[in-house]
């Protein structure tokens, strides 16, 4: 899986890194930073981060549906 976030549009709420602290965080100027390509352990938490983004700046390429196998 990988992640991309829409500088842009992110408007720093937090909200990713209440639902996924192990990928999003603020460093010490309160920018966001991220793991691009997390373990594929934390899909679900990703996905939850995604859906509770409030402007939808959070995309996520090759993610697999929780519970199934990537394709070959």
């Amino acid at each position: 899986m990988e992640i991309h976030v829409d500088m842009a549009l992110c408007q720093s709420h937090g909200q990713c890194v209440f639902a996924a602290p192990e990928v999003f965080s603020f460093d010490e100027d309160d920018r966001l930073v991220y793991a691009t390509s997390p373990d594929e352990g934390l899909q679900a938490a990703v996905a939850q981060a995604a859906g509770a983004c409030p402007v939808r700046a959070i995309h996520i390429d090759s993610m697999n549906p929780v519970g199934t196998e990537p394709a070959p």
